[in-house]
């Protein structure tokens, strides 16, 4: 679908070839521009991981300030990091058509723009460190880079909206991710938001918990159990046969269950681990307790569904397999995967003739005119439809008032108080710049004002199982008749087919199936959750898919189905394991707060109650710099240390060293100090101050939501800037329940007294029934 589209891939490691990764499965030709000695990723593990993200790519190898004159000028994209410098803003002198992604770990700009960091350190910035383990342990790190895949998603689905609205106006758009603003927004739940609506109450500390039930222990392995309900939790009581439990009002809260977690745990795993996964996953079935086998690199390719699906594919080196492409378009064959390129494998082939730019005639939004019918709820299908908004789709929220979004009842107000269901902090999140109707679909009336407006929509998403839109008669069939070139795109967490698909499933769930817990956790712990990414990765995925689609419906005249499962873009996440131990039969494990490339990697505790630093030294120099923000001491001289080896095998006595040193320090200043003195290093912050990060601040990540019920907020964005023309992103609050009703239903043809006849027969409403 993007068959005609060069770009030119300056990037390394895995953000930026992630982007290009999904670009050039999407048809674009990538060319891969590297130094002498090539991406880092080449000489990774096996290789294998470099593979995976540079399928389908070219490589030229040019020296390091090589303007690149020649590759620019025939190019429509240019992806690029701080591995290979370049001048952005001159990138695109002559060349206003011409889309620039640059992916830093602070943005280009704001007081932290040159400072050092690492996966592990953003990790502790954004807030997702600080939330992390058990208050008698030391805070900790997700596994597996997982800020750096989100943040190639992003930029993927940036890159594809800005193609869309140079098309239609002949300009380009130099795109502006930050590492750290894509982690703040998806690798915490909008914890600053519900700060916000309880008015920032004291801080209790230690912040740190684990869930329970989480990723408990079988006979034969561990099984992941969400329990993100009441009902569902009581329903896991009924399934470790503890039913008398439920009169606990204690344990029924999850702060509660985490005070008793020592007891509990022993009241879990009495009855867990005298089963095996197969049996604790059928009784969870039967139970309704959404659930699934803890995966890793060795035993996911097992997953029955998996394998019924044939979600695991041969990569073209024939060395290891690895997952499939994470959507389906109807009517396209995915691109087939061909090798990753040798180094400079293409030097002297690349013959693209100089791009001529058209006259540039305006600026408008990528989806300005676009209009969707968003059907979903929780997070994943609600982040993916406020991606649209962002994008400039008018999306037309539809929930009812018997079934609200449940989201909203993730409430900073009790039960009782005027109107709290319109107090949740993650539908504030997901759902702002959306309008808001309600209509019950299980009334004739309210099946037919849907298919009243489905004629009128360019876009339908939905994120249930399978069977709730096809039981309501309201499949890809029906709805492609209603509109034929409508494009319906469906989330569901398994997928439209296979033995799991009407399985409910929450990213938690996700997390223990494809082995993102698996490397998360201490090495002699049980797996922990990561926490939070899949679900906005999920939905990333489901826009990048959906803007594809938009463009093949404007080739061929027709709408598509798009089919993006949400365990497929974790999956995607997790591939690392699965190619490694595929290539090379290493299996991937948990470390704590140890790393495959930094050492030394830790959380050391400050001179204060609770006051982290985080520390990643992944280099020689980086190594050098760190020598002298110490002073420089004896100890830290020892040649032993000036190599990466030498500072992994003495691991522990580092460690040991800088506990010592730290325990003396403010640690927030010297995580400032030692950033911007070129050494990674992050305070870990507790996630809910991320509002008052100047980093973020400056950067305009949080915009104020002003709420006709929970009044004036600030909320995070999308993570990315369009320099050229950004104005925010956020244009409206998130809806009430039912709040545009009148306005959505006229514009249908429903007139004043047809629309009080359904509000006093309850088609539609404005208040959740029964309140």
């Amino acid at each position: 679908m993007l068959e005609e589209i060069r770009v030119v891939d300056c990037s390394a490691e895995i953000a930026g070839p992630y982007c290009t990764k999904l670009l050039a499965d999407a048809g674009a030709d990538v060319v891969k521009v590297e130094a002498a000695a090539g991406d880092p990723m080449r000489s990774w593990g096996s290789g294998a991981l470099f593979e995976f993200l540079n399928t389908s790519k070219r490589s030229v190898v040019r020296p390091e300030r090589d303007p690149l004159d020649d590759l620019l000028a025939g190019a429509d994209v240019v992806v690029c990091d701080r591995s290979r410098p370049l001048d952005v803003a001159a990138l695109r002198y002559g060349r206003p058509d011409l889309v620039v992604a640059s992916i830093t770990p602070f943005g280009l700009d704001g007081p932290w723009r040159d400072w050092a960091a690492t996966e592990f350190t953003l990790q502790a910035w954004c807030g997702s460190t600080g939330s992390r383990g058990v208050p008698e342990g030391s805070p900790l790190a997700a596994g597996g880079r997982i800020g750096e895949w989100i943040g190639g998603t992003y930029a993927a689905v940036a890159v594809a909206a800005a193609l869309r609205a140079a098309r239609a106006s002949g300009r380009g758009e130099l795109i502006d991710l930050a590492l750290l603003d894509a982690m703040a927004v998806t690798m915490n739940t909008f914890t600053s938001v519900f700060a916000e609506f309880l008015d920032w109450p004291p801080l209790r500390r230690p912040t740190r918990t684990i869930e329970i039930p989480s990723l408990e222990p079988a006979s034969d392995g561990y099984v992941a159990f969400t329990t993100n309900s009441a009902q569902q939790f009581a329903d896991f009581l009924v399934l470790i046969e503890r039913p008398d439990l439920r009169e606990d009002k204690e344990l029924a809260l999850h702060l509660g269950r985490f005070k008793r977690r020592h007891d509990f745990f022993e009241t879990i795993h009495e009855y867990t681990t005298q089963h095996t996964t197969a049996e604790l996953l059928e009784r969870a079935a039967l139970l309704r307790v959404p659930s699934g086998p803890v995966g890793n690199g060795e035993t996911v390719t097992g997953f029955d569904h998996f394998q019924e699906r044939k979600v695991f594919v041969e990569n073209p080196s024939g060395r290891f397999v690895q997952p499939r492409i994470p959507y389906r378009i109807s009517g396209v064959d995915p691109r087939p995967f061909a090798p990753a390129p040798g180094l400079g494998a293409h030097d002297g082939s690349v013959d693209w003739p100089a791009r001529q730019p058209a006259p540039a005639d305006g600026a408008a939004q990528p989806l300005a005119g676009v209009r969707v019918i968003d059907c979903t709820a929780w997070w994943a299908g609600p982040a993916a439809t406020h991606g649209l908004a962002c994008l400039g789709a008018d999306v037309i929220k539809v929930e009812s008032v018997s079934r609200p979004d449940l989201m909203r009842y993730t409430s900073t107000r009790r039960p009782g108080v005027d109107r709290w269901w319109e107090w949740g902090p993650l539908f504030h999140g997901a759902n702002n710049s959306k309008r808001g109707i309600t209509l019950d679909f299980t009334r004739p009336e309210g099946l037919e004002l849907f298919r009243r407006l489905v004629p009128t929509a360019d876009v339908l998403l939905e994120n249930f199982t399978p069977r709730v839109m096809e039981q309501f008669d309201l499949d890809w069939p029906a709805i492609h008749d209603l509109n034929p070139s409508l494009t319906m795109v469906r989330l569901p967490a398994y997928g439209l087919d296979g033995p799991w698909r009407n399985r409910t499933g929450f990213a938690q769930t996700m997390e223990g199936i494809t082995g993102l817990a698996w490397v998360t956790g201490q090495p002699d712990g049980p797996p922990l959750l990561p926490r939070g990414a899949c679900d906005p990765l999920a939905a990333m995925h489901a826009v990048f898919a959906t803007l594809l689609a938009l463009d093949e419906r404007a080739q061929r005249g027709e709408g598509c189905l798009v089919e993006a499962a949400m365990i497929e873009a974790a999956l995607n996440m997790a591939a690392e394991q699965v190619v490694e131990f595929s290539a090379s039969g290493q299996l991937l494990e948990r470390d704590g707060n140890r790393g495959p490339v930094a050492a030394p990697q830790g959380v050391y505790a400050g001179a204060g109650e609770e006051e982290w630093l985080a520390v990643a030294v992944a280099t020689d120099d980086q190594w050098t710099r760190l020598r002298a923000a110490l002073g420089d001491p004896a100890w830290a001289r020892d040649p032993t240390y000036d190599t990466a080896a030498g500072r992994r095998a003495g691991h522990d006595e580092l460690d040991a060293r800088l506990a010592t040193w730290c325990a003396t320090q403010d640690v927030r200043a010297t995580a400032e100090r030692l950033a911007a003195a070129g050494v990674p290093a992050g305070y870990v912050v507790d996630a809910r101050d991320i509002a008052h990060n100047p980093q973020l601040l400056h950067r305009g990540l949080f915009e104020e939501e002003d709420h006709p019920v929970t009044g004036r907020h600030p909320i995070p964005t999308l993570p990315f800037r369009f320099r050229d023309r950004h104005e925010g992103w956020l244009r409206s609050p998130a809806p009430t329940l039912g709040q545009h009703n009148d306005e959505v239903l006229a514009e249908v043809g429903v007139d004043a007294a047809a629309r009080d006849a359904l509000r006093a027969a309850g088609v539609i409403g404005e208040r959740p029934s029964g309140l």
